[in-house]
């Protein structure tokens, strides 16, 4: 008994040294192909997702779900209702879709120095409302507000970087963007599964 809860024990231990070093190559990834990919990914509206995700065959749709989903502006908001819209299988987009989310954001976190340096580089050509609604946000309700309202309003990775500017500690990030990803991924997938739901037995 005792040997069997060591296995399950390694087990989870390894599974977790392989979610950060996927956070970390994810992050890396964002950081070397630099900007102008990255604000071209940022352009890739919800028909093309769709389409995408529409135009490909079993595992590769829930891999393309996870993929969409780190994208800014893409994200869990469009990429969820899209894969449950499409047929796919409701707690496999909602683990892929979350899972896709949140890796980004730990990323962000571990390489903030660096990225800070790329961020301000670029901040004349951001959108300065978005950023002046986070800073707004996080003076009135601090981090757990701005984590929570972070996949409509900003954006999870625009938000998780603006809260390390703003003085937050990377633990407490790291955990409040989880808590709000995790929370808004449940929301938008049992919302999208009995919204669709809905419709087809309307039809």
């Amino acid at each position: 008994m005792a040997r069997t809860r060591t296995r399950v024990g390694l087990t989870g231990w390894r599974l977790g040294i392989v979610g950060v070093v996927l956070a970390l190559l994810l992050a890396g990834v964002a950081l070397v192909i630099g900007g102008d990919v990255l604000g071209a990914l940022s352009e890739f509206g919800s028909e093309d997702a769709a389409e995408l995700i529409a135009g490909a065959d079993g595992t590769l749709q829930y891999g393309l779900v996870f993929l969409l989903a780190a994208i800014p502006l893409l994200e869990i908001l469009v990429v969820i209702p899209i894969g449950v819209g499409l047929g796919l299988n409701a707690f496999g987009v909602a683990l892929f879709a979350f899972l896709g989310n949140v890796l980004p954001i730990y990323g962000i976190i571990v390489f903030y120095g660096r990225l800070k340096t790329w961020w301000e580089s670029r901040r004349e050509g951001e959108a300065p409302a978005r950023r002046e609604r986070a800073k707004r946000i996080w003076n009135q309700y601090g981090l757990p507000g701005l984590a929570l309202v972070s996949p409509v309003l900003t954006g999870v990775h625009l938000a998780a970087t603006l809260a390390l500017a703003f003085g937050s500690e990377k633990r407490a990030v790291a955990l409040w963007m989880t808590v709000a990803i995790a929370l808004w991924t449940v929301v938008l997938t049992v919302g999208s599964y009995y919204g669709f739901g809905y419709l087809s037995a309307l039809v």
